[in-house]
C-alpha cells in the first residue's frame, strides 16, 4: 500500500492551509487508483517539542512520531502559510530536525497558502530550492491558493493536475502535463472583467 505524509504548517484554527493541504491529499487518492494510506502531521501542536529539539538534538514522543512518519512516507504533500514572503519558520524547523537524507527521492508536491496571489511565486523561490536542495524529487506543479481562490474553479484544475503529477513520480513515470496551449485560451476571461477584479 503506497503511504503519504501530509504536513500541515497551519497555526489558526480552522486554518486554510491545513484545508488545502486535505484537498491536495483527497486528490492524490482520487488519482492513485489504488489503496493509499494517508498520515497527517499537524506542525502546530509540534512547535514546542521542535524547540526543545533544536536545544537537545533528540526528538520526543509526538515529534519522533512525525518523523518516522515522514521517514516512512513513500511522498510527501507539504503546505505551509506564508510569512514575511517565504515558508514559515515552524515549517521549516521540521525540515530542519530531519536527519540528512531522509527526503532523498522521495515525491513531494508543494503547495502554500496566503491572503494576496502576490505571494505565489514563494512556491520557486522558496518551497522548491529547499526540498531541491533536501535531494526530494518535487513534483512540477506546486499549488498556491490565495484567500480568494477558494471556491474557484482553477484551484480545483491545480489541485488535480499537481495529484496526477505525484502520482506518476510515485510510480516512476515522467510527470505528463494532461493540458494544451489551446486549453488555456479555451474559455478567456474578458479583459474589463479583469479590470473589475483589479
Amino acid at each position: 500500500m503506497t503511504r503519504i505524509a501530509v504536513v500541515s504548517a497551519g497555526l489558526s484554527v480552522p486554518s486554510s492551509t491545513r484545508l488545502l493541504a486535505d484537498r491536495l491529499a483527497e486528490a492524490v487518492v482520487r488519482a492513485a487508483h489504488e489503496p493509499v494510506e494517508v498520515d497527517v502531521v499537524e506542525l502546530r501542536p509540534l512547535a514546542h517539542p521542535l524547540a526543545d529539539h533544536l536545544l537537545t538534538g533528540f526528538p520526543t514522543g509526538e515529534l519522533a512520531e512525525a518523523i518516522a512518519t515522514v521517514r516512512r512516507a513513500d511522498a510527501l504533500v507539504v503546505v505551509t502559510p506564508v510569512f514575511s514572503a517565504s515558508y514559515s519558520g515552524l515549517f521549516k524547523t521540521f525540515f530542519d530536525v530531519l536527519e540528512p537524507g531522509t527526503l532523498d527521492g522521495k515525491p513531494v508536491l508543494i503547495g502554500a497558502t496566503a491572503g494576496t496571489p502576490r505571494h505565489s511565486l514563494v512556491l520557486e523561490h522558496a518551497l522548491r530550492p529547499l526540498f531541491t536542495y533536501l535531494h526530494a524529487t518535487v513534483a512540477p506543479t506546486g499549488v498556491f491558493a490565495a484567500s480568494e481562490d477558494f471556491g474557484d474553479r482553477g484551484l480545483d484544475e491545480r489541485i488535480d493536475r499537481a495529484a496526477g503529477e505525484l502520482v506518476s513520480l510515485l510510480h516512476g513515470a515522467p510527470a505528463r502535463r494532461t493540458r494544451s496551449v489551446e486549453d488555456e485560451f479555451a474559455e478567456p476571461t474578458p479583459f474589463e472583467e479583469l479590470l473589475r477584479g483589479a
